[in-house]
């Protein structure tokens, strides 16, 4: 009881009023009547809103993606560690959850600047080849000056950032799926003849594929809604339906609109909950 008291203050009774909101008109500066018109969800999809919805899925799920591609082999090597190196790898994973979001964000800037870590790190390597290549007289080919690479302030710094930020969410239920794992399976997949590779494939993927589920959901559904990595990374020009909306409750003081369109997200998110659901009971 006292848990759906908690569940009924705390979360229905503030998300059913912005449901309420999303139904509402601007009547004045700060004043909203409910009219129950639809004409903010009609708003929002207005090609403007549509189009930076398909941008928002898009690089949610191009980050999603990658985070699955980095996440697996980790959480792999986590799973066949020994018990002291897995405590350490594990701790390593968890370790960025003790940090503020932002504080992790700013520190994304010092390395992605143009005068950054990363840019650091490739001008070394452009003189120790500038210097290999100069006996040779192919120096002239790599320019008299080093150009750093424009990683800020863009789409790919937007994708880096969820990535680095959401991957201990892929990590963790990979582990879990694979740190039950019969290991009793690889050995007889192997036995029977089958390759590393195609044990992978055929046996350790499959068995895996909850821990692969439960990590796309809880990736791809707070990278739909991130603004702050978008807003401190991505700069004007990589702005995502987050940004907008986060702009109508806030700049633009358009509640209704703003409201709606945090709807139309948490309306993903529950069909993303439901095909998890699905998944499960098929699973079984």
């Amino acid at each position: 009881m006292p848990a759906f008291i908690w569940l009924l203050l705390f979360f229905l009774v503030p998300l059913g009023m912005v449901w309420v909101l999303g139904f509402g008109e601007r009547t004045g500066p700060v004043d909203i009547q409910i009219t129950w018109t639809f004409g903010n969800y009609i708003k929002a999809f207005d090609s403007i809103y549509l189009w930076l919805f398909a941008k928002t899925l898009l690089i949610a799920a191009i980050a999603t993606i990658l985070c699955l591609i980095v996440s697996f082999p980790l959480a792999l090597a986590i799973s066949f560690a020994t018990p002291a190196t897995k405590s350490l790898l594990l701790m390593l994973v968890i370790l960025p959850f003790w940090t503020n979001l932002l504080i992790r964000t700013y520190a994304l800037i010092a390395v992605l600047r143009s005068k950054g870590y990363v840019n650091y790190g490739l001008e070394y390597l452009w003189l120790g080849a500038k210097s290999i290549a100069a006996p040779l007289g192919l120096d002239a080919f790599l320019g008299a000056r080093f150009q750093p690479v424009e990683l800020l302030y863009s789409n790919t710094a937007v994708v880096f950032g969820i990535v680095y930020v959401y991957l201990p969410f892929m990590v963790l239920p990979l582990y879990a799926s694979l740190e039950r794992l019969d290991r009793s399976l690889l050995e007889a997949s192997l036995d029977l003849g089958a390759s590393q590779w195609r044990t992978f494939w055929s046996v350790t993927v499959p068995l895996a594929a909850p821990g692969i589920v439960s990590g796309i959901i809880l990736v791809f559904i707070p990278a739909l809604g991130t603004f702050l990595i978008s807003d401190l990374l991505g700069g004007p020009h990589s702005e995502l339906i987050g940004n907008v909306i986060e702009r109508q409750f806030k700049a633009a003081n358009n509640l209704p609109l703003g409201s709606a369109m945090s709807f139309i997200l948490l309306y993903l998110t529950f069909a993303a909950l439901i095909l998890r659901a699905r998944w499960s009971e098929r699973d079984g």
